[in-house]
């Protein structure tokens, strides 16, 4: 005890310039606005000033927290709507009984889904969601982001899952050009990822930079008309008929943060139904 006195003895005669220097400026500052109108409002605005830039910031720092809670309610309701849309539906149309009598089922059901992992750099990348069987994500469901197509669901655990995505050397997709529907294969080939490949569209079809490449729908995992990119440029492929052509990325994998994980209603019908027609025809 005796020694901590000492400390601040010690300290208070080093710094008792300063310390009277601080409460005679305290002091004079009290004078003044208790003795000048104007001072004294020239005080307060300072004051006030300081004051509304701390709430500022505070108020910046809160409203960055909040953003993440703010981006995954909109990502529920983004996934909420696009089930919604008319592509996730099928149309059944009974001519037998009743005319133009049309019943809609749905499709194609969306989970929304925060990226915890990814890679994008490599020949074969791959990404981690934070969703996986529990909230009812399965093998071979597709995947798709807010701009575009991103890949396929290959692993599942309890509340993760990986992801394929289309920058990955094995990865094939069906694609279309929208605007003629001629039908092609994406593909990447290294390097940046900001472009991939599109092969198999015939060159009796006339490109044009910046056309748009959608999902061709004839797969069982994308729906129809998900973006894939846009025409880069474009070359006859080593005089096959068929075009290679370049196209940007639609989806931004540098930024990924939410996915939409697709869920096919009709996915194992379609495939049990394929799988046996392959079987008879062996």
């Amino acid at each position: 005890m005796k020694k901590e006195n000492n400390n601040l003895g010690a300290f208070i005669a080093r710094y008792l310039h300063v310390i009277v220097f601080v409460l005679l400026e305290v002091v004079a500052i009290l004078l003044i606005v208790q003795n000048s109108v104007y001072q004294r409002s020239r005080i307060v605005r300072w004051g006030n000033a300081i004051a509304g830039s701390w709430h500022k910031g505070v108020s910046g720092v809160t409203g960055y927290f909040r953003l993440k809670a703010e981006n995954e309610h909109l990502a529920a309701e983004n996934a909420s709507l696009r089930a919604q849309l008319a592509s996730s539906y099928i149309s059944y149309i009974d001519s037998v009984f009743v005319v133009n009598d049309t019943v809609y089922k749905q499709r194609y059901s969306y989970t929304d889904a925060l990226v915890i992992k990814n890679s994008y750099n490599k020949a074969k990348n791959y990404m981690m969601i934070n969703k996986g069987y529990a909230q009812g994500v399965k093998m071979d469901m597709a995947v798709i982001s807010p701009q575009g197509i991103v890949g396929v669901v290959v692993g599942c655990t309890r509340n993760f899952s990986t992801i394929m995505p289309v920058l990955h050397a094995d990865s094939r997709n069906s694609v279309k050009l929208k605007r003629t529907n001629s039908t092609g294969s994406l593909i990447w080939e290294g390097g940046d990822f900001r472009y991939a490949t599109v092969l198999d569209i015939p060159t009796t079809y006339q490109l044009h930079k910046n056309d748009t490449i959608v999902t061709s729908g004839l797969a069982n995992d994308f729906p129809e008309g998900i973006a894939v990119g846009y025409i880069d440029e474009f070359e006859s492929y080593q005089g096959s008929g068929f075009y290679k052509i370049r196209i940007r990325l639609a989806t931004d994998f540098n930024t990924l943060n939410h996915v939409y994980i697709v869920d096919n209603r009709f996915k194992e019908e379609q495939d049990s139904l394929l799988n046996r027609t392959l079987r008879e025809n062996e």
